[in-house]
């Protein structure tokens, strides 16, 4: 695997796993994000749309940053996956498959939270992490569309 890889693809890797740990890191053992105790019971919400509604029925009371961290933070938080899978892996390059591998690992996170006691499982939340993988797998074609347009143009020079 090693000896195939690009300077770029050692790099993405390197990237991605910093990124994984950063992402475990938050989601697992943030105290700022009430992380530090383990609940007593099991916290889930298997019902769609239903926690994005009420953080924005009750944004006036729990407030705008909390509302914002919750729908646009788990967006943001998967935006390198979808960015860094088509780098790191070919596979990861059609969409279909970066959308369920996405898809999958907020899956496997969602579930270790349930079981670990620590956040919540929530439907929501692997609607707004694949949202955020396939946002950032169209900012990494956005990126690849421009490298192309400047090796095209030092090609004419």
């Amino acid at each position: 695997m090693i000896k195939n890889t690009t300077r770029n693809q050692k790099l993405g890797w390197i990237l991605f796993l910093v990124y994984l740990g950063f992402l475990i890191y938050f989601l697992f053992f943030a105290e700022s994000f009430g992380r530090d105790s383990m609940q007593r019971g099991y916290a889930y919400n298997l019902e769609p749309f239903k926690e994005i509604k009420r953080f924005y029925y009750y944004r006036h009371q729990v407030g705008m940053k909390a509302f914002l961290l919750n729908v646009a933070g788990n967006v943001v938080g998967f935006m390198p996956c979808g960015f860094f899978l088509p780098i790191v892996s070919r596979r990861g390059r059609r969409w279909y498959n970066m959308t369920l591998i996405c898809f999958g690992l907020s899956l496997c996170i969602e579930v270790t939270q349930l079981i670990s006691r620590v956040g919540s499982f929530d439907v929501d939340d692997m609607f707004l992490n694949t949202l955020g993988g396939i946002l950032g797998y169209l900012f990494y074609h956005m990126v690849q569309q421009i490298r192309i347009r400047r090796r095209k143009k030092r090609a004419e020079k």
